[in-house]
């Protein structure tokens, strides 16, 4: 799995959700759960990862979309 977006911005994730299933690739949203544990206040940042084979597609998405900015170094 490649990371591709990390955020505690909800509103970039969903979208970048969105994005993921609109297009058909498969994801992994990480440490969602920890929210849970840092009683939501935002500060742990959530992790989008998708598999290395449809990671350049989904780069590709992402920045055509706008979210450019918010992805991690490859």
């Amino acid at each position: 799995m490649e990371e591709l977006i990390r955020t505690n911005d909800p509103v970039v994730l969903s979208y970048a959700e969105s994005l993921m299933k609109d297009f058909g690739i498969p994801y992994m949203i990480a440490d969602q759960g920890m929210s849970v544990l840092e009683g939501s206040i935002g500060v742990l940042q959530r992790r989008l990862l998708v598999h290395e084979d449809a990671a350049d597609e989904a780069r590709r998405i992402l920045i055509e979309a706008g979210l450019g900015a918010e992805l991690r170094d490859s």
